[in-house]
């Protein structure tokens, strides 16, 4: 499993990344690169942001891991490939950046906290919008716990997509292992609200204050 190189939308030139810290975007299942890319417009101008093309195919796009209706454990295998191909990526594109920070939706949610799982002291924050945590222990895991990095994690009320099982898991999950901001969004389906993006942009200035 391989991220694409050709794919990922850079915010900035090659020669305008040059020591400067990464966020990377991380679309929901069956969409594509240039989903989440759509808000960089309103995120902080410090780091170089750079949006991946999830690996597998969807019916009409792309996804990071099957989905938990296939299986717990395909989806778990796959994430953890999927995890393993963004952080060779990272080897790649940017070996050098002073920091690496995630911002995922849905899949791509989950998908940021496989990443501070694995690479606790690689990957700086996260956040997770309309995300879950996957069941099961990671090795980098009691290590999350002492380093506790800043998570933001952003749900909606009427968000029927993300199975109940999954959001009660990760309210538990995350406030063991990580430095939790949990927003919760009244009457919000499973989408980003103009509300939710005005708190993620906060939080995320204040990680590079």
């Amino acid at each position: 499993m391989r991220i694409d190189d050709d794919a990922v939308l850079w915010s900035a030139s090659q020669t305008d990344r040059r020591a400067r810290p990464v966020l990377l975007l991380l679309h929901g299942f069956n969409s594509h690169e240039g989903d989440l890319f759509g808000l960089s417009p309103y995120l902080p101008l410090h780091p170089v942001i750079a949006s991946l093309r999830a690996p597998l195919p969807a019916s009409a796009g792309h996804a990071w891991f099957p989905l938990m209706t296939a299986g717990m454990q395909a989806a778990v295998d796959g994430a953890d490939a999927a995890t393993t191909a963004v952080l060779d990526w990272l080897d790649r594109a940017a070996p050098t950046a002073p920091s690496v920070g995630v911002l995922g939706f849905s899949q791509g949610g989950a998908m940021a906290i496989e990443l501070l799982r694995r690479a606790p002291g690689r990957i700086g924050f996260a956040a997770s919008l309309a995300g879950f945590a996957l069941p099961g222990d990671r090795p980098g895991d009691a290590e999350l716990a002492e380093l506790r990095p800043p998570v933001f994690w952003g749900r909606g009320t009427a968000d029927v997509v993300i199975p109940a099982e999954a959001v009660e898991r990760t309210q538990s999950w995350l406030p063991a292992h990580t430095d939790l901001d949990a927003r919760i969004y009244e009457g919000l389906g499973h989408s980003v609200s103009e509300r939710e993006l005005g708190d993620l942009v906060a939080w995320l200035t204040a990680r590079y204050a």
